[in-house]
């Protein structure tokens, strides 16, 4: 089978030209592309260290750009985590999550999409697109085209929820089933005649490509059978039970970890397959278009941006799915490939933490334009010129969606990540501290180790000071309020309960019994239905 990679000629001399004559090409402003994938392991690469994977397009754009090693979807699910991609916002300012509402309208007005196309860029979106944008505060059924803002883009060829990966079951991608029935390679060619469309059109572009892959259900392209049916896939140190041991009680109450089923050991083998055939599937659809950037003579001033919507757990510490805070869930792979710098080529790597939050500040300020102070994010641009600088000391991580137990607020540092779980009905608040630097795998608790009590007060405090903006910056609705306070960590159980509705206080007392987890748990868990679009 050939091998779909990427290495013309033209980007590496173009490459070398840029350490000569410097960044800046002066009065051209690039064009740019944000390749955004869904529920990919920042594991899954081979640019990561995994040597099962073959992912050559996507390692070879990581040589050629910056890689970021610690970087974070601040809400690792994926409507919310698009807003804030879009944004540059956290989930408590954008409001925008399943079971809080859409995006309202005049937040999507300041949008990196819509700032480019007012600054007058030719702006794009192929593939997921994945939240609703409304005028006014409400829950949303985001599936519904009516609430895609279709019209905020010169080219559209997209769909508003999950979609499918037969291309043609995708209203806007009828014309490419013939050629492609699988949704990713769709996604390729429709990504490529954008770029031939923006060269008719003679303005800088910007591009928005959402791949469905390699989210569930695991439907790879069967043109790529034969990748992966010899690989036997190696599991993580921190594997299934042995990696949930020490995982608090509130971690295993919410689907990841009940409905791990996919990636049991009996099912390990064969889920794997599907999904890094899926990501193989991405890896060529990139190749195809940075071949259509040459052959239309951009490639030397388009900038590309990758990263992923959130992670995927597969199967470490006994989860499945993503949302919750530890790495396989909430890390994602992260380059920035901008021809024009100097440290193109040069295959850095930077340990500074980093977020979906910054990919909204970073486009405009790509295209020379100011950054919005309600942005939450930090252009990545001093990152580049810099590669051991650093942008930020902490981020954070939220999850106010699923389960109640399950709710948690996260800050994660360059060398620890402190976790807060609040919930303390039939169970005791929990924290966990992990010093990320030796142990990546977050095997070791630390937060009982006298030896790293300073480190725990001082992510303690920037968990209470980044709550104190919380507080002062949400928006009204969506219970981010109530949320501010369910995680004071100095706030007794019964004065958060006291903060409740009715409605939320039979949310936090009367979860579902049957997603309980048993004391004595067994390796089989009880198969929950899975449905295709559904989060």
């Amino acid at each position: 089978m050939r091998r779909h990679t990427f290495t013309p000629l033209v980007i590496l001399a173009w490459a070398a030209l840029s350490a000569v004559s410097g960044w800046a090409v002066e009065n051209k402003r690039p064009n740019i592309i944000l390749l955004l994938t869904d529920d990919q392991s920042y594991n899954s690469l081979g640019y990561a260290g995994n040597t099962q994977v073959e992912t050559p397009n996507l390692d070879q754009l990581a040589s050629e750009g910056l890689i970021f090693d610690a970087a974070y979807d601040t809400t690792s699910i994926c409507m919310a985590s698009r807003a804030q991609v879009m944004t540059g916002m956290y989930e408590y300012k954008t409001g925008c999550n399943f079971s809080h509402g859409p995006l309202r309208r005049d937040k999507w007005q300041q949008s990196y999409p819509v700032v480019l196309r007012k600054a007058g860029y030719f702006t794009g979106f192929v593939g997921k697109f994945g939240f609703a944008v409304k005028g006014e505060d409400g829950d949303s059924n985001y599936h519904h085209n009516e609430d895609i803002p279709m019209d905020s883009f010169d080219y559209w060829c997209g769909w508003p929820g999950q979609g499918s990966y037969k291309t043609k079951e995708n209203e806007f991608f009828l014309q490419y089933a013939a050629k492609y029935p699988h949704v990713t390679q769709a996604v390729g060619a429709a990504s490529e005649d954008f770029i031939k469309a923006a060269q008719q059109d003679k303005r800088p572009f910007c591009l928005s490509v959402s791949f469905k892959a390699p989210h569930g259900p695991m439907s790879p392209d069967p043109a790529f059978d034969e990748v992966y049916a010899n690989t036997a896939w190696e599991t993580p140190p921190n594997y299934d039970q042995l990696g949930a041991a020490h995982i608090p009680e509130q971690a295993k109450s919410g689907r990841q970890y009940l409905t791990i089923n996919d990636f049991e050991p009996d099912n390990f083998q064969k889920t794997m397959r599907k999904y890094q055939q899926l990501v193989y599937g991405i890896d060529v659809a990139v190749g195809k278009l940075r071949e259509e950037l040459v052959r239309q003579g951009v490639a030397d001033n388009t900038v590309i941006l990758f990263l992923t919507d959130n992670g995927y757990n597969c199967g470490s510490h006994g989860f499945g799915g993503k949302v919750l805070p530890y790495e396989e869930g909430s890390r994602s792979p992260m380059v920035i490939y901008d021809p024009r710098h100097p440290v193109s080529g040069k295959g850095q790597r930077c340990k500074a933490v980093v977020g979906n939050i910054d990919m909204a500040p970073t486009i405009l300020d790509l295209a020379g334009l100011p950054v919005p102070k309600n942005m939450d994010g930090h252009s990545l641009l001093p990152l580049l010129n810099n590669p051991v600088g650093r942008v930020r000391e902490s981020m954070l991580l939220i999850n106010a969606w699923g389960n109640a137990p399950t709710h948690e607020l996260t800050v994660v540092t360059e060398d620890y990540k402190y976790i807060h779980w609040p919930y303390a009905h039939e169970m005791e608040p929990k924290e966990e501290l992990y010093h990320l630097a030796a142990d990546r795998y977050e095997m070791n608790n630390l937060v009982a180790h006298t030896d790293h009590r300073a480190a725990l007060e001082k992510m303690q405090q920037h968990y209470d000071q980044a709550l104190i903006t919380w507080k002062d910056q949400c928006v009204p609705g969506g219970n981010y309020p109530l949320f501010a306070k369910i995680f004071d960590r100095h706030l007794s159980w019964d004065d958060k309960l006291a903060a409740m509705d009715n409605r939320m206080r039979r949310k936090y007392l009367e979860w579902r019994s049957d997603d309980k987890p048993k004391k004595e748990k067994t390796t089989k868990r009880a198969r929950k239905p899975k449905k295709d679009g559904k989060e």
